[in-house]
């Protein structure tokens, strides 16, 4: 069986969903629809990502296919952690930054680590990993909630607030990976699955309110964790793996990694800030081109993307 055309144009929107999340869409002209978008719908993009590499990751069943997908996966976050070290080698965090990832390569870097884990833990029972999955992404949803709320003193307030204490590999990671690899465990079952469109439709209304919720009761603040995460992702995997659609050629997905990857970069450039009039348009047409020509340069190089 070819890789899956439908799956690989899931992750070119999903790579643009974290685009348009860090450009903090429509916030200068709708603040309310930006929410919602942007710490809501956008917000499915890296747990989505999460849930089809465990899916995947559950073919890793030895050593010697753990350290093929380690290596590969560290060697692409070390290479454009040099690329963006202009950016974060003055950090006064610096061993954090490292461990944990700068900006949008936290995801690279968790996913190593959470990969670390899910394959010591590949045997044990799926009602106890399911458990395991759920308490430690309610652990960081709660740090979370707790820190937009603000109810402890500065001190403790600021420490809550610190994105890389819920943000990681231990709740955010390792329970989506975890959520993938179980549903390949499972295939069979979920495949007698009725309805999945309207479980699929369901769940995204169920993220925007969950976003209108935290928006008008707990507060306007970014948010990255929201609950009902844990039911749309695999919903939007699932959904989408159904449409098969065979093709040999890796470049659509290439190119999903490469918009992730590349991304900032051009928005921290000073040519993307001067710009005024269509700014958004000028942008995603060199980000485009450039990422085009990122994945033409992984065909001679290797390992870029």
């Amino acid at each position: 069986m070819g890789r899956n055309l439908t799956i690989d144009i899931l992750k070119i929107v999903l790579a643009f969903f974290v685009v348009f999340l860090h450009m903090n869409f429509l916030k200068e002209t709708n603040s309310l629809l930006s929410y919602l978008l942007v710490n809501g719908l956008f917000r499915i993009a890296v747990p989505v990502f999460l849930v089809i590499t465990g899916f995947y990751f559950f073919h890793i069943d030895n050593t010697k296919k753990l350290k093929k997908w380690l290596w590969r996966t560290f060697l692409l976050y070390a290479i454009w952690m040099i690329i963006y070290i202009s950016y974060w080698k003055n950090n006064d965090q610096i061993l954090l930054t490292v461990i944990f990832g700068y900006h949008h390569l936290w995801y690279l870097i968790g996913t190593f680590f959470s990969g670390l884990i899910l394959f010591s833990l590949r045997k044990m029972s799926s009602h106890s990993m399911i458990f395991l999955a759920v308490f430690l992404f309610l652990i960081g949803y709660i740090i979370q909630v707790l820190g937009n709320l603000h109810y402890f003193e500065k001190e403790q307030d600021s420490v809550l607030n610190m994105y890389l204490l819920y943000r990681n590999f231990i709740f955010v990671c390792f329970p989506f990976l975890a959520i993938g690899f179980l549903m390949n465990k499972h295939l069979p079952k979920l495949s007698e699955f009725k309805n999945l469109k309207a479980i699929l439709i369901l769940s995204l209304i169920g993220v925007v309110a969950e976003a209108f919720f935290n928006y008008n009761f707990i507060s306007a603040e970014s948010t990255d964790i929201l609950l009902s995460l844990f039911v749309v992702s695999p919903a939007v995997f699932l959904y989408f793996k159904t449409i098969y659609v065979k093709t040999n050629s890796k470049i659509l997905a290439n190119l999903s990694t490469a918009i992730y990857v590349v991304h900032p970069l051009i928005m921290k450039s000073s040519f993307y800030k001067e710009l005024q009039s269509f700014k958004i348009y000028i942008f995603l047409g060199i980000l485009i081109s450039v990422s085009f020509a990122l994945v033409f340069l992984n065909n001679r190089l290797k390992y870029l993307l």
